[in-house]
């Protein structure tokens, strides 16, 4: 019996890591049509009975993305997302400490590791989903590099109530494509993606406008981006 059981637990595990690879791999070419969040987010909105949830989602390349938009980002979640292998330990072990001081802190999740919660994951705090977090992270940063990792992050984050990925956010704040985001406007869509559902990018509140003020001074340090 216990034989029996361990021979299962084998087989799912050669299973799991089989698929995980194989669809990590798929996704390296493949636009990602929808994220667990985004089907999380629609079963919320009926479980409210609020009618048809609404969604919006339209996968651009990233050369159709404005270079402002990816500093924005950068400079907002992730100063470091060019020189680290997937992991900022430093900004970890800041938020880790800041957490046990009872500090409220911007969390130590690099955009990779946000990439790596958003396309294959739940939400939701647990040590087994950070461990699956680490792990779908260091496949990405090994199979799609950096420039695929933005690519698939700026079109798979949630931007706004129902809003997801850089073409429709830009749509829905500024009336405009995602390619035409001036600096001003990229800092405003990074300034909300603590709480996009909450925050606003256009006519924000004095919080977001003080955020998309300290975005765009980091972004002019960044120079050009070269993945």
């Amino acid at each position: 019996m216990i034989r029996k059981i361990f021979r299962w637990i084998w087989k799912a595990m050669l299973w799991f890591f089989g698929l995980s690879i194989i669809s990590v791999i798929i996704f390296k070419w493949v636009p990602v049509p929808f994220t667990p969040l985004m089907v999380t987010r629609i079963i919320e909105f009926k479980w409210d009975n609020k009618g048809d949830a609404t969604f919006s989602h339209d996968w651009v390349p990233l050369e159709q993305i404005s270079p402002n938009l990816q500093k924005a980002v950068i400079a907002s979640e992730d100063g470091n997302f060019l020189k680290h292998s997937g992991f900022d330990f430093k900004a970890m072990q800041k938020a880790f400490k800041n957490n046990k001081k009872g500090k409220k802190l911007k969390g130590g999740s690099t955009i990779s590791q946000q990439t790596a919660k958003n396309v294959f994951l739940w939400q939701g705090r647990s040590y087994l989903r950070k461990g699956l977090e680490a792990y779908f992270t260091v496949l990405i940063e090994f199979i799609w590099g950096k420039e695929r990792i933005m690519e698939v992050y700026l079109n798979s984050i949630e931007m706004g109530n129902g809003v997801y990925g850089a073409q429709e956010a830009a749509r829905h704040w500024y009336s405009k494509t995602a390619i035409t985001l001036n600096a001003r406007e990229a800092a405003g869509i990074a300034a909300i993606l603590p709480n996009p559902r909450k925050f606003k990018a256009s006519n924000s509140s004095s919080y977001i406008e003080r955020r998309k003020g300290k975005i765009m001074r980091v972004m002019r340090h960044i120079g050009k981006i070269e993945y």
